[in-house]
């Protein structure tokens, strides 16, 4: 592991503490970014910026993406100038976004073209996730090559790697399903303290012995704590993103014809939450929209 090249692309909110995990074991690290203001603080830690995915790539054995949706991953990846048609032959492309699975088989189709290989590994968890090195990565693809690049995502802060299967989409079904239980979930916690709150009851009180008895886990404490304290800015996921995720949980549903209601009102909820000028603020500012009461979620 110490002998490869290691190139990342996407400085983002979780992006760069990932980034900085690996600079801790590895150096140097290659780094691009579209808006290359965000690679330079990586410079002092050891990383190499560079100017282009195509010159990124050219110099790496694995690449390391993390990208805000589909079309961005197409777009470093595919084409005269991608990650695939540049990676070394037998490099790894290891794509942490959450991204449909059927991008993902498309993907790796391209990689096996080019001689080099597609591993999906999206991350669960937040940046202060990654920066305590407790990530979940969820992954999919050959076998061996996932043997080959665990120590890696290891040194890129996971605590636990979840495997499943060769498909190369299988991982990203699983984020998906996976983000719709934390959005589901932090919808029904904030509608919960809402209904507290109007009742006369203290939330803090009744939240506390919920996550002392039948939810004591970490979601629950999380994400409740943030709703009690209103940490809605600066957001550790935004509800854009949010969003984004819900799209492409019911986009997938529809695909293999899985039945969604409860995802319809969550989406429903993130599309007016976006409305009401949330859309940069984290995705527990759903509950302001729930706060504004039934005849604004119609």
């Amino acid at each position: 592991m110490t002998t490869m090249k290691i190139g990342f692309i996407g400085l983002g909110h979780l992006g760069t503490p990932i980034a900085e995990n690996l600079l801790m074991q590895h150096q140097p690290v290659y780094v691009y970014n579209r808006t290359a203001a965000k690679a330079q603080p990586l410079l002092e830690k050891g990383a190499v910026i560079c100017t282009s995915v195509k010159e990124l790539a050219g110099l790496c054995d694995v690449v390391f993406s993390i990208v805000s949706d589909d079309a961005a991953l197409h777009h470093i990846t595919e084409g005269p100038d991608g990650i695939a048609a540049h990676l070394k032959a037998g490099g790894v492309h290891i794509s942490m976004s959450t991204i449909l699975p059927a991008t993902s088989t498309a993907l790796a189709a391209l990689h096996h073209k080019h001689n080099n290989h597609y591993i999906a590994a999206p991350v669960m968890g937040r940046p202060e996730a990654a920066r305590a090195r407790k990530l979940n990565f969820l992954v999919s693809g050959q076998s061996d090559v996932i043997e080959t690049i665990k120590p890696l995502l290891q040194d890129a802060g996971a605590v636990n790697t979840w495997e499943f299967g060769a498909e190369a989409g299988a991982a990203n079904t699983a984020k998906l399903c996976s983000n719709y239980l934390i959005l589901s979930g932090v919808a029904a916690m904030a509608e919960g303290i809402n209904m507290a709150q109007r009742s006369g009851i203290d939330p803090h009180q009744w939240m506390q012995m919920l996550t002392q008895t039948l939810f004591n886990a970490p979601f629950y404490h999380i994400y409740s704590a943030a709703l009690l304290k209103e940490a809605y800015l600066p957001a550790g996921f935004s509800l854009q993103m949010g969003l984004k995720d819900a799209n492409l949980v019911m986009q997938q549903a529809q695909s293999v014809e899985a039945q969604m209601p409860l995802g319809q009102k969550l989406q429903e909820l993130l599309q007016q939450s976006l409305a009401q000028g949330l859309g940069d603020h984290d995705v527990i500012a759903m509950a302001l929209a729930i706060q504004k009461g039934p005849a604004t979620l119609s």
